[in-house]
């Protein structure tokens, strides 16, 4: 056999024998026993990808179950709404927690991971259906169990986790003030996205914010570069690229303590929704940032608006409560490389060194938050 040869076939050897050796080492990694709730009521499709990524990490990390030391299952061990097979039957079943489980499971659980409470739409769960509009809900929003479990937890000194979309619809606005209340923080009534385009055409687009605009300011929308929409019950706010923002893909911005912190880059683009919410005296750990025009930051300015408001915040007292204010679990992952140990470290495969790229987020800001965050959590729980 010729030498280029065998050396070409030995690296290849290599390269098809590295997924199995990092198997292995993910196997060996110590276990980190934790019981941990984890609600999700957005999951229109089996991919149940508003929490499967935290799975991911949580499998990654090797954080497991305590009674069968077995990694969470993102199909199973969660709580909320749960399509069945076949998807094209609609057929589903709700696993929730009730009144009765309210002293026994805030007491033997660790921590609280709300992921998602919007909830399933009518248009969204049925296919075929005209999406022109927003339609009537079939299942979600926070409620009384749901506070009473966030009130138990904090009682007990619990870890909790509330993302994006926990205070507005169709949460009831009781629930909605009191869980504020019991975070510390108030949710302003806005929220917003950033759209790639915004053109009308485009596949993902909500036609029905066009509505609105066209309600409230009594003209056409006529934006198609990209851009961020900020939306209320019943006001819209569109920032185009190069009208009102030097860059449209808003950013993730941390100073240096907390960078060092929780191993987080100083800015990182995020492309998902988001609410913006007054932090009252929680510590803000990140924040959003809006490139603006003078002409942007006029427009965010006449409705009360800055250019700047916080995206992930602590309570301060505990330091075990934290707010995110964006729409973080929503990853693409592929889930069978959560038992390949290092598998992050494959940059240029995962994300490019565009700062741009809208993968970033998950790999080099969600991953290590989140690792971060249980990790000290989980030392101080063995360390009582």
């Amino acid at each position: 056999m010729k030498k280029p040869l065998l050396i070409l076939i030995i690296i290849l050897a290599v390269i098809l024998a590295l997924p199995f050796i990092n198997f292995i080492r993910w196997n060996f990694q110590t276990k980190k026993p934790m019981d941990i709730v984890i609600l999700d009521k957005t999951v229109p499709t089996l991919d149940r990808e508003k929490h499967k990524s935290l799975n991911w990490i949580l499998t990654n990390e090797r954080f497991v179950k305590k009674d069968r030391k077995s990694s969470y299952s993102y199909r199973k061990d969660y709580y909320g709404f749960a399509p069945t097979r076949p998807l094209k039957e609609r057929g589903s079943f709700k696993n929730e927690y009730r009144l009765s489980d309210m002293i026994e499971l805030p007491e033997k659980s660790d921590a609280l991971y709300i992921t998602d409470t919007y909830g399933v739409f009518f248009n969204d769960w049925y296919s075929g259906i005209n999406k022109s509009r927003k339609s009537r809900k079939l299942y979600g929003g926070l409620n009384n169990n749901d506070y009473l479990l966030i009130n138990e937890m904090k009682e007990r000194n619990k870890l909790i986790i509330i993302e994006y979309n926990s205070f507005d619809y169709p949460t009831a606005q009781f629930d909605s003030y009191r869980t504020q209340e019991k975070l510390g923080i108030t949710f302003s009534g806005w929220t917003g996205k950033y759209f790639a385009s915004l053109d009308t055409t485009g596949k993902e687009f909500p036609i029905w914010m066009t509505a609105m605009y066209r309600k409230e300011y009594r003209k056409p929308w006529t934006f198609t570069r990209p851009g961020v929409v900020l939306l209320t019950e019943k006001n819209i706010i569109v920032l185009e690229e190069g009208t009102h923002l030097t860059k449209a893909i808003p950013g993730i911005i941390t100073d240096a303590e907390n960078c060092t912190k929780y191993g987080v880059p100083s800015s990182v683009a995020f492309a998902n929704w988001f609410d913006i919410i007054d932090p009252i005296s929680n510590n803000v750990i990140s924040k959003f940032k809006l490139e603006t025009t003078a002409l942007g930051d006029t427009l965010l300015e006449a409705n009360g608006i800055s250019n700047e408001f916080p995206a992930v915040v602590q309570d301060p007292v505990s330091n075990r409560i934290y707010y995110f204010s964006g729409d973080f679990a929503t990853n693409p992952v592929w889930y069978s490389t959560s038992r390949i140990k290092g598998f992050d470290k494959l940059k240029g495969v995962l994300y490019s060194t565009k700062p741009d790229d809208p993968r970033r987020f998950f790999w080099l800001y969600y991953r290590p938050l989140i690792q971060n965050i249980f990790d000290e959590y989980y030392l101080s729980l063995n360390n009582k």
